[in-house]
């Protein structure tokens, strides 16, 4: 695989009969037919976790982001690290929220790209918000609020690395 790029999912909580249609997805978006590793997720019982590390094409991490956007009670996190030729992603879902998307670079931090900063620049001097809210907005701190709980709940949780066959 010539323009391939590694990520991690995770998925932060899903109900159980949400679980299949979770993993169709990820088979779908990453071209790997396998089951996740689901364990309960104490931060809200009833549903599960998963964690899993995919090497895959360019590109992955916003396809399974896209077929995973829109499930009531579904919580997941997707990163997609920085190729030699391509930034990096993450994109995080909360039903409340919907998605958030941020480019990523070669050390992981979140890079916030000239136009976007001038717009809230903008919409900051124009009344429209602090600057400090407008950051928060950019680097997406409403997703990391809400998703921290479940973060912690997962804290050694094993994760697998999943490859594309063939």
């Amino acid at each position: 695989m010539s323009n391939a790029a590694r990520g991690v999912l995770y998925v932060h909580s899903a109900p159980s009969a949400l679980c299949p249609h979770v993993e169709w997805a990820v088979v779908d978006a990453l071209g790997v037919p396998t089951p996740l590793p689901w364990r309960p997720q104490p931060a809200e019982p009833g549903t599960y976790r998963a964690e899993v590390t995919w090497r895959h094409e360019v590109g992955s991490a916003a396809a399974c982001a896209s077929r995973m956007r829109g499930w009531e009670r579904v919580r997941f996190e997707i990163t997609e690290e920085p190729t030699a030729t391509t930034e990096g992603a993450r994109y995080s879902y909360t039903p409340s929220l919907g998605i958030f998307h941020a480019a990523v670079g070669q050390h992981g931090d979140v890079v916030v790209h000239e136009d976007r900063l001038r717009a809230a620049t903008a919409r900051a001097a124009a009344g429209e918000g602090s600057l400090a809210e407008e950051i928060d907005a950019l680097l997406g701190r409403r997703w990391d609020d809400e998703l921290e709980v479940f973060r912690h709940a997962g804290e050694g949780a094993p994760v697998r690395w999943l490859n594309q066959v063939g």
